[in-house]
This record gives C-alpha cells, sequence and structure tokens, in this order.
C-alpha cells in the first residue's frame, strides 16, 4: 500500500481521516506533532498556516508516495495557492472533507483543489465513512 501524507489547515479533518482510514473509533483530539505510521502521516495543521513550519511539510511529503490536500466542505478560503502541486514530485490527491456538514460546499472545495492542480479529489465524510474506501482503493 502507498504512504499518504495528510496536510491542511486545522480541523480540516485530517486525524478523523486518519482514524477513518486506519478503521479506528473517530474521536476528536488536536494533533500536536507529526504522527507517523505504516501507511499514513497525519500532520498539525500549523504546519500549512505557518510559513516557517510549512518547510517541514516539504521535508515530510519525501517520506511519502502520495500526498493528500485536505479542504474542509465548510471552509471559508483555502490555504492552498494556484498550482501548488508542481511543487512536489510525488502523486498528489486532493480530499474534501465534511461534505454532510450543514453549510457545506463541495463544489468550492473542489475547485480550490482543482485550481491548486489536484487531478483526483475524493470527497468524504470520515464520520459516516463515506468516501473512506475510495481512498483505500486508490492507494492499493
Amino acid at each position: 500500500m502507498k504512504k499518504l501524507i495528510l496536510m491542511g489547515r486545522s480541523e480540516s479533518g485530517k486525524t478523523t481521516l486518519k482514524q477513518a482510514l486506519n478503521g479506528e473509533k473517530v474521536h476528536y483530539y488536536k494533533t500536536q506533532y507529526v504522527h507517523y505510521n505504516d501507511v499514513l502521516i497525519d500532520t498539525p495543521g500549523e504546519y500549512a498556516q505557518t510559513k516557517h513550519l510549512g518547510y517541514a511539510l516539504a521535508l515530510y511529503a519525501y517520506e511519502a508516495d502520495v500526498v493528500g490536500l485536505l479542504v474542509a466542505a465548510t471552509e471559508s478560503y483555502t490555504l492552498f495557492p494556484p498550482n501548488i502541486t508542481c511543487m512536489v514530485n510525488r502523486d498528489v490527491i486532493g480530499i474534501v472533507t465534511k461534505i454532510n456538514e450543514p453549510g457545506a460546499n463541495i463544489p468550492l472545495a473542489e475547485q480550490w483543489l482543482r485550481n491548486s492542480g489536484c487531478r483526483t479529489i475524493f470527497r468524504v465524510d470520515s464520520v459516516t465513512g463515506e468516501g473512506v474506501r475510495d481512498i483505500l482503493d486508490y492507494l492499493q
């Protein structure tokens, strides 16, 4: 199975998705440091939100086969600039989370990910499990 690194701002659903992908019981906790396991790297949102910590994401991306950019469908803006995916020599996928939340704007979140350069985009609700199997199949 390919190793996936999850990147996105705080509360975009990275850790919840990690739990769903691992078949764990989903419960909220704040990721304080980079979590590694055999197939997933979960990163704190502050790494994507802070210029100096962002450099660490570039280094951690080399430890993965696939980079997953997460945008919650409930977000009012994106951190990912246009064409950012060309900066990484790995597959980069987009993952729209929180698709069943009230006020979710899935088309906007998908557009942000397309603008950033993602060609493959998954829609996920980590709590219900919707879309989780699709990501696992992609990583096989």
